[in-house]
């Protein structure tokens, strides 16, 4: 009787320990992953512990050639050789304070205070250089907490879009795909640790094969990309990428050198005059009917406190960094309904200047963004719907006015604190204190990619992408 009562017992407690050993060994895998041993071993006092990143040593088809083919864009992308020099960041501008209306270029801030006329899809570019100067880059692609992927996919994009068929928009990224997958570091995780920076619109990179588009690629749509996460200035916030597409800022103007070029931008734009309450800078857009950008300037052109600076046909204002800067730092509240898509570069060039921006799609800044802009909008913006503004049931001078000088000044201050974070640094150089938005993009990135080794510990393993559209090579 006694052992017919203990043998069961012996059982529990073998059980018991076996499944304890079990929770050991997950947590023990978990607390020595790939993302926390330095170069030299699971050293705690290692500044770089979990941060490392591996670069891929990409074909030069891939990056560099796109570059040293910059002079086949003329026409298409306009100066692209000149927006693509001094590492990405264009050619360098005056300072806002010494500018005049003759001054050619219109201006805006000089080499030694870090300001360029830079293209708004020159982020490939930005980043690659900005990555190569990174602290806590390794070699061993083991130690590495993620692994970076220099290809230029808004460059790429911009190269073939105009007079190409789909195989060929297409040719690169497949390749991509293909080289990629052919790696060791790849099949680590199944390129779930490895990320790019393709410096356009998510909707580039999702050309619609069902309804025949013309535009884009299909790089987003390639299942071994959708393993990665890839860089956008817009992402697409939807499911059509997978998730695997996250909005970054637009290049600005504004690339500082030092701590001390951050702070003094701080402190200028803090204690500007603001005589306008309220600016947009923009064209009408006539044909498309649910735009309100015409709603948006009759107001404007009802309103003394008002400035418009004008984008039509013949008009070179809006393309001006220094009228557009003059403008965005002279204004309380910089309008920005929706451009081409959901989102405007305008936007980020106004928070520079210290100008509060006035919303009326959630999609412009809402739904994304989330490593840049807090969640709580109303802390540094103001949203009015479109659906007000098209029907003419709101005054948008009467809305902003409405709002206590207080809470005005408390908006400022937030966007003033928020500015090193919308601005890349120039790549040429390193800060020392202040994060800018290529720091937060990677602090972004280790930690969705740590959340997914975890969730993949947890869950037991890792599903692996595999399709005949990645493993197909172009011969073109």
């Amino acid at each position: 009787m006694s052992a017919a009562v203990t043998r069961p017992w012996f059982l529990v407690v073998v059980a018991a320990a076996f499944w304890a050993c079990i929770l050991y060994v997950r947590i023990s895998v978990h607390t020595v992953a790939p993302s926390d041993v330095s170069r030299s071993g699971a050293d705690s006092s290692d500044p770089c512990r979990g941060r490392y990143v591996y670069v891929h040593e990409l074909p030069p088809r891939f990056n560099a050639d796109m570059l040293s083919g910059c002079a086949n864009l003329e026409g298409q992308w306009p100066n692209m050789c000149k927006q693509v020099s001094n590492a990405g960041l264009g050619e360098p501008l005056l300072h806002p304070d010494q500018l005049d209306g003759e001054v050619p270029g219109g201006g805006a801030l000089t080499n030694s205070s870090g300001w360029y006329a830079t293209q708004q899809f020159g982020l490939d570019a930005i980043f690659h250089a900005r990555m190569q100067r990174y602290e806590c880059l390794t070699n061993d692609s083991s130690a590495a907490a993620a692994v970076f992927v220099p290809f230029y996919a808004g460059f790429e994009f911009s190269l073939h879009q105009w007079g190409y068929d789909e195989a060929t928009r297409d040719a690169a990224s497949r390749d991509l795909a293909s080289w990629l997958k052919s790696r060791p570091e790849w099949r680590r995780a199944s390129g779930r640790d490895h990320f790019l920076v393709a410096g356009r619109t998510a909707w580039d990179f999702q050309r619609d094969t069902i309804n025949i588009s013309v535009w884009g690629t299909n790089l987003l749509l390639l299942d071994a990309v959708r393993n990665m996460t890839v860089l956008v200035i817009e992402s697409s916030t939807s499911v059509i990428g997978g998730g695997s597409d996250m909005a970054v800022p637009y290049p600005t103007y504004f690339h500082p050198r030092t701590d001390a070029d951050v702070l003094d931008w701080q402190r200028r734009i803090r204690s500007a005059d603001r005589p306008w309450l309220m600016s947009f800078v923009g064209a009408p857009r006539p044909r498309e009917w649910q735009s309100i950008r015409p709603d948006i300037i009759d107001q404007c052109a009802a309103s003394s406190a008002c400035r418009h600076l004008g984008c039509a046909s013949g008009e070179k204002q809006c393309h001006t960094p220094g009228e557009i800067m003059r403008l965005f730092r002279s204004s309380t509240f910089c309008l920005q309904p929706r451009g081409d898509s959901a989102t405007r570069r305008s936007a980020f060039d106004a928070m520079v200047a210290g100008c509060v921006p006035v919303f009326f799609h959630p999609r412009s800044a809402y739904l994304q963004y989330k490593w840049h802009l807090p969640s709580n909008h109303t802390r540094y913006s103001v949203f009015i719907t479109e659906d007000d503004v098209r029907a003419g049931n709101v005054s948008i001078e009467e809305t902003l006015r409405r709002i206590p000088p207080a809470t005005v000044r408390e908006m400022q201050e937030e966007v003033v604190r928020l500015m090193p974070g919308l601005v890349y640094a120039d790549p040429r150089y390193t800060l020392e204190t202040v994060k800018d938005a290529f720091d937060l993009t990677v602090d972004g990135v280790l930690k969705k990619v740590a959340e997914t080794r975890s969730a993949e510990l947890l869950g037991g393993g890792v599903a692996r992408h595999s399709t005949s559209q990645d493993n197909t090579i172009s011969s073109k």
